[in-house]
């Protein structure tokens, strides 16, 4: 059973540690998207204009 576990533990190490810088920065520009569009509808929810 140990094998098992430290086989999907070692795919798991060997998968994350090849993350493309692409993939990263595409990861930050969806949220980063969606932080802006949050800030947008936060915004305008408590703008009162009268």
């Amino acid at each position: 059973m140990r094998d098992v576990v430290s086989g999907i533990e070692a795919h798991a190490r060997a998968t994350s540690a090849q993350a493309e810088p692409e993939d990263r920065v595409h990861t930050l520009a969806v949220y980063g998207a969606f932080a802006l569009i949050a800030a947008i509808v936060f915004g305008t929810l408590s703008y009162h204009p009268f």
